[in-house]
């Protein structure tokens, strides 16, 4: 499939004189597709029932003009001002029962049955507007869910809409003290309507508590999308996004993108490295104007999974950005190594955002494709290099690799409600598991937790896994390959419990653990012949074979040839061991890799990608700095 490049453009912002300019640019560049409209609601329907589509048809025209292609916003992230007057209790409530009040944006709760009709509303009147319009070749819904921590929300509709759902669930307030063992500190309830939210206890609240509250809150993420959804599928053939966060958990991405025929993500590297990627004051150093080398590929696959196989970045960083605690500028070539590696997991169009930086609001130290005064500013060039080498490359479709990685959201929800060591968290781990994988120089594909076929893989890691899904646990049972379950995995019930018999029930495999321990950042557990785990420790016992055991003699893994426990939390240089020596169980080749150089193999290309911020010569090759190489896989 041929590879585009796109931008994120407000034609809202500019004159309109301009508009035909900044096309006709675009076109030059080698842009395919314009994203707009998605914070524009105010100027669609400026009040109650009255519409203004005139400004938004020319615009649309305008790019249709140029040859370009519309990826249309629906507007529900930034509702108007007017909104609140009609909905007075639609804003969001924090934790400490605190209003989130109108001035930015995402001011709206995903429990609030009449915003959620209004979304309906304006969505099918998007719909019947541009659903047939040839230019309009894609539709984005809303934007970013879960952006400035809007999933939880403690509000009255939150709380009724809970309540209803908990009902719906367990029939009886019986049944649900059963399950959530609310004999515990004189919990019980004889009513669902005397049920409050988890927040503002006095201490912890009952963890089964949070997380059905947990799932409840993931349900009205789905819930506010399929809305969208079902207005607009009757209106368009073309298809439906979402644009998701990195390190985003509130929700389950899969159940929203089930619903959707492409997931979309908005990749900024050097904001997260300082923002969200725990690190090393060297590491970060490092690869300050970089970006993490495992973060951006973690996320393309993981989100390439949500799409069912169909992927876009649907905002890429082409400069610094305004809301890192620090904000540095790309070294030259990032941003194209940033889109070809996007390409190279699976990506089928990258854009960039923005197209020109604005020089006013919240986000005018925002940096673009343009300067404000409409100049180049550097990634521009970075974007035209990348169109010209996308006309000239062949096809660099995905290939499904031989590694996979299990991630699950419930699991994320599950550790952060009771996470038992201040630093233990499923994304740190997976993501630790991850990285382990791409220093062997290994493609990964990132899978579901209820995934039912495990046949094309040869070597699986499952790390955090709250619970094993029963199509999984099968899929595990016929599995011939090498997988390795673990730490923390299958140790709860889905009510946030510890089953008896005690987990972890691994098909044909007699391993159970016994004991948890977590380990503050002074601590660590050795392991014979080299290696330690830091965070976490369990004590395992059983009859399987032991592969590893600690200093003084602990099982750390434990199994048969294709089933294995592993004990704790590796460190890099473990992990990096453990990884090497499940390879070689599986008959798969790694790769010394020097640092900061990652691989990704497509069906005829290997690519290279050099985070680092020197020049590295690898098997002959010199990659400079912020650079990429491709070779035939022929």
């Amino acid at each position: 499939m041929p590879r585009t490049l796109g931008v994120c453009y407000y034609p809202e912002h500019w004159p309109e004189a301009q508009w035909a300019t900044d096309a006709a640019r675009m076109k030059e560049t080698g842009l395919t597709w314009i994203r707009i409209g998605e914070f524009a609601w105010s100027l669609m329907e400026p009040s109650p029932g009255t519409y203004d589509w005139a400004w938004l048809d020319r615009a649309v025209q305008t790019l249709g003009d140029a040859g370009l292609r519309v990826v249309m916003g629906t507007p529900t992230a930034t509702p108007p001002r007017w909104m609140l007057d009609k909905l007075p209790d639609m804003l969001p409530v924090d934790a400490q029962g605190r209003p989130r009040g109108f001035g930015s944006r995402r001011h709206y709760d995903f429990s609030h049955q009449g915003y959620r009709e209004e979304c309906r509303r304006i969505a099918q009147a998007m719909g019947e507007r541009y659903g047939r319009n040839p230019h309009v070749a894609a539709w984005q819904i809303d934007n970013e869910y879960d952006c400035h921590a809007t999933t939880l929300s403690y509000s009255d509709a939150a709380r009724r809409g809970f309540r209803d759902w908990l009902a719906q669930k367990y029939q009886s307030p019986d049944a649900l003290n059963r399950a959530w063992g609310n004999v515990f500190w004189s919990m019980q309830y004889d009513d669902f309507d005397r049920i409050d939210l988890p927040n503002l206890t006095v201490t912890e609240p009952n963890p089964s508590h949070v997380m059905d509250f947990r799932r409840y809150s993931s349900d009205q993420v789905v819930a506010f999308n399929r809305v969208q959804v079902d207005a607009l599928r009757p209106l368009t053939d073309a298809p439906l996004i979402h644009n998701y966060m990195g390190r985003t958990l509130t929700f389950d991405h899969y159940a929203v993108g089930a619903d959707l025929d492409i997931a979309s993500w908005d990749s900024y590297p050097i904001g997260f490295l300082s923002d969200r990627i725990e690190g090393s004051p060297k590491e970060k150093q490092t690869f300050l104007r970089q970006g993490h080398p495992d973060n951006q590929a973690f996320h393309h696959d993981l989100y390439r999974a949500v799409g069912k196989g169909r992927l876009w970045v649907m905002e890429q960083q082409p400069g610094p950005v305004n809301w890192a605690p620090y904000n540095p500028a790309p070294l030259p070539g990032m941003a194209r190594l940033w889109a070809w590696e996007a390409f190279a997991h699976g990506a089928e169009a990258v854009c960039y955002f923005r197209w020109r930086q604005a020089p006013f609001a919240q986000e005018q130290m925002h940096a673009g494709l343009l300067r404000p005064d409409s100049q180049p500013a550097p990634a521009l060039a970075e974007a035209a290099q990348v169109a010209a080498e996308i006309a000239a490359m062949p096809d660099c479709d995905p290939v499904a690799a031989q590694v996979a990685l299990i991630f699950d959201y419930e699991s994320a929800w599950a550790w952060d409600t009771q996470p038992q060591g201040a630093d233990f968290e499923m994304f740190r781990l997976a993501f630790a598991a991850y990285r382990a994988l791409r220093r062997a120089g290994l493609s990964i594909d990132i899978l579901p937790p209820d995934t039912a076929d495990l046949a094309p893989y040869k070597l699986v890691l499952a790390p955090g896994l709250m619970t094993i899904s029963d199509p999984l646990r099968a899929a595990l049972a016929r599995f011939q390959g090498t997988a390795l379950i673990g730490p923390r995995s299958d140790l709860k019930t889905r009510d946030m419990a510890i089953p008896v018999p005690m987990g972890p029930d691994l098909p044909d495999t007699d391993v159970t653990v016994v004991l948890c321990e977590s380990l503050p950042p002074s601590d660590k557990i050795k392991l014979q012949g080299g290696g330690r785990f830091r965070h976490w420790f369990e004590h395992l016992e059983g009859t399987a074979p032991v592969h590893l055991s600690t200093r003084d003699g602990q099982p750390a893994i434990m199994g048969g040839d294709h089933l294995r426990y592993l004990a704790g939390w590796p460190d890099d240089a473990t992990f990096d061991g453990i990884v090497g020596g499940l390879c070689d169980a599986a008959g798969l080749a790694t790769l010394q890799l020097p640092d900061g150089l990652r691989i990704r193999d497509t069906a005829r290309h290997r690519f290279v990608f050099n985070y680092g911020p020197k020049p590295v010569t690898w098997q002959g090759t010199t990659i400079p700095a912020a650079g990429v190489h491709w070779e035939s896989l022929a």
